[in-house]
């Protein structure tokens, strides 16, 4: 069975050394995330995950999810008691609002145990997952009613939440959308209409599930203006408190599916089931676009999850397999044959694993530490600031996370060689469960359209110029320091790289925008490079201090000097290459003709 081990020690550098958290303790929710509870919270978060939720994960996989004639589903056996041990511990409620039974810690503490969390079991942790994104789109659209009825509950995880979106005929294309809503003079909707591919749409493991839908009022305009978002519990919930009778609303099959077996995705039918308007009328894309980009960062996380259990699995396994000899000559003399970690292109392979880990764990955690500046600091413009950085990041954490989740994956499987086929091993599992995350709450090719066709010119620019000036401030601040010099020169050249890219889309994306598509996928990564490069710049710089203070684990900064250094060596002279393919434009690509296909 795979192992896992919390990565807590370099969670809680980032936060101390690198991003300095404690020092936004003037911040609510702060004050109570002294570094001491902050390492408290971590080290039982690593617990729980490594002793109760961890072995759930090849049972889930194997067992899968069932549906019955009465169209309930049942998940497997194990998962009951991991989930309630989860919720029972206040794991739901970490960064809610305490008015709702919360704890209102920050949200970067959220993102830094919900990666512990997925790491060990992808597919259950979907379930909390999906209700803490219904959880946001009610605590910002919903009626004070709303939150009263449904937020305590959610928050406790004796109900989850689900969102549904997708039907059909209609994935990315939200304006198609056929589920209608009619109104019936009470304030309530008869909701109708299928639904597919949603995720916890139908379990066993809370007493009520709170489904948020997109549909569309009768009479309302076509497309995405007419779309309206409700709430639709499966059971209907009376006066004071208690659960009634079950709603119109039932899952019709389970999807059979690649992998993530051990959560539902259902096929979900409403037949005139009673719903709520979440709210205004026509303003649900706005809505549900909330929970969606909350979805987004915990699809990202995802990835790196993924990624680093795979990685620690293929490390350990390197280390101990005996193949063949060192290059150099027998590294192992007594031993029949060297462990296969003594090969180049083995320590390549974990290298560019480890160097993504840490670099895309210290910028989850950096956009983390935005989203609660948005959300909490009471300076204007700071929260704004914060905010379009976020939203700028978005796609990028979602597309480039997610594909190299998945990249990583295969990589850790071919580590095993022909034992990463094998099931037992657990290496098959990870890579079939980390490609639905490139695919899910929009595929990473519309993440790049996103990005190249919204985020990059949103506010004229201004988000993005942000971002390159930090980046360049870091370079000129450091670029004195001999120590630093290899990364804030490769930081520049990167950086360099990313605005030729821009300015390439900025005159050729509007007079083509097939340019501007030709070009996403690869902006998306160049951005992805140079984003985690300048992390691990700030990192390096951190770890630099604490050795020329003689402070703590010289090893463990060492180490992260040398993962540095990796990283720029071999992974950020990409940005070159990505754009010259920008460069290239949409000519070739376009000119075939569709018959040639």
């Amino acid at each position: 069975m795979p192992v896992y081990q919390a990565p807590v020690k370099d969670t809680l550098f980032v936060l101390n050394d690198v991003l300095k958290f404690h020092q936004y303790n003037n911040l609510p929710g702060f004050a109570d995330a002294d570094p001491d509870m902050v390492e408290a919270i971590l080290g039982e978060a690593g617990r729980m995950a490594e002793e109760v939720i961890l072995p759930t994960n090849q049972i889930g996989d194997q067992e899968g999810c069932v549906r019955h004639e009465d169209s309930s589903v049942t998940t497997p056996d194990a998962f009951k008691g991991a989930f309630n041990a989860y919720r029972e511990s206040g794991w739901m409620g970490l960064s809610v609002p305490e008015e709702y039974g919360g704890q209102n810690l920050p949200y970067t503490l959220h993102s830094a145990v919900g990666e512990y969390f997925s790491s060990a079991n992808m597919a259950l942790l979907m379930y909390p997952g999906l209700t803490q994104g219904a959880i946001a789109a009610l605590l910002a659209h919903g009626t004070e009613e709303q939150k009263q009825t449904y937020l305590p509950k959610m928050t406790s995880g004796e109900w989850t939440g689900t969102m549904n979106l997708t039907e059909p005929h209609c994935g990315t294309d939200l304006g198609l959308l056929r589920t209608k809503a009619v109104p019936q003079g009470d304030g309530s909707y008869k909701i109708s209409g299928q639904k597919i591919f949603i995720s916890a749409g139908e379990h066993d493991l809370a007493d009520n599930i709170i489904h948020l839908v997109i549909a569309r009022i009768e009479g309302a305009p076509e497309g995405v203006k007419g779309i309206s978002l409700f709430v639709v519990p499966k059971y209907f919930i009376g006066e004071d408190g208690s659960l009634g009778e079950r709603n119109g609303v039932a899952c019709g099959s389970l999807e059979e599916k690649m992998g993530i077996h051990g959560n539902s995705t259902c096929v979900m039918n409403y037949d005139e089931a009673t719903g709520w308007l979440v709210g205004e009328e026509n303003k649900g894309l706005k809505a549900m676009f909330t929970m969606m980009n909350e979805a987004r960062l915990g699809v990202a996380l995802q990835g790196l999850s993924i990624s680093e259990i795979a990685y620690q699995n293929a490390a350990n396994y390197a280390k101990e397999r005996l193949q063949g000899r060192a290059l150099t000559g027998a590294e192992a003399p007594d031993q029949k044959a060297d462990p296969i970690i003594v090969h180049p292109d083995v320590r390549r392979a974990l290298l560019t694993m480890r160097s993504f880990n840490e670099g895309a764990r210290a910028l989850m955690l950096w956009s983390a530490l935005k989203a609660d500046l948005h959300h909490r600091s009471g300076d204007a413009p700071q929260a704004e600031s914060a905010d379009d950085i976020l939203s700028l990041m978005t796609p990028v954490l979602k597309g480039v996370f997610t594909d190299k989740g998945y990249e990583n994956a295969t990589n850790a499987q071919q580590i095993y060689g022909g034992h990463g086929y094998i099931e037992e091993w657990g290496m098959s599992q990870y890579v079939r469960d980390a490609r639905i995350a490139m695919i899910y709450e929009g595929a990473n090719g519309i993440q790049a359209l996103d990005l190249v066709g919204r985020k990059l010119g949103m506010k004229n620019g201004k988000p993005v110029m942000a971002f390159f000036e930090e980046v360049g401030e870091f370079c000129e601040a450091n670029r004195g320091d001999e120590d630093l010099a290899l990364f804030t020169k490769h930081i520049k050249k990167g950086m360099n790289d990313m605005q030729a890219a821009s300015m390439w889309l900025m005159q050729n994306g509007m007079k083509n925008p097939n340019d501007a598509g030709a070009a996403s996928t690869d902006f998306m990564h160049l951005f992805g490079l140079v984003a985690i490069g300048y992390m691990w710049g700030l990192m390096a710089k951190a770890a630099k201090e604490k050795l020329d203070s003689g402070e703590g684990d010289k090893a463990f900064y060492e180490a992260k000097m040398q993962f540095a250094r990796f990283y720029m060596e071999r992974l950020m002279p990409e940005t070159a290459t990505r754009l010259a393919r920008i460069q290239t434009g949409s000519e070739t690509m376009m000119a075939v003709p569709v018959e040639a296909f």
